[in-house]
């Protein structure tokens, strides 16, 4: 991620299912349910102001970050996710056993 995003803190908005990080005034989502146990990562948006700038990957490395920190495993449906973790592998620490996409990607 890059510098200047580190200290802009990514918000879990419960009420509407994502987490958001919010950038020069625009604001990124990442769509998630979650269980007790899990939660699954369905959608990511940039928008398209922000395109290029690194905000993707600073919404997707905060958001693994506080998914690691809350001891549930994550689910990554989201194919933007899933592939970051595909280039990212030590972050297959938190993904749920029970989901088999990258043994089959």
């Amino acid at each position: 991620m890059k510098p200047e995003f580190t200290g802009i803190p990514l918000i879990k908005n419960d009420s509407e299912k994502q987490y958001e990080l919010t950038i020069e005034g625009y604001t990124a989502v990442i769509r998630f349910n979650e269980t007790p146990h899990h939660i699954t990562l369905v959608h990511t948006e940039v928008p398209a102001e922000l395109e290029g700038k690194g905000a993707g990957t600073a919404i997707v490395e905060k958001t693994l970050e506080s998914i690691e920190q809350s001891g549930k495993t994550l689910v990554p449906l989201c194919p933007f996710v899933f592939a970051y973790i595909k280039r990212h592998p030590d972050w297959k620490r938190i993904v749920d056993p029970g989901f088999k996409g990258f043994n089959q990607a």
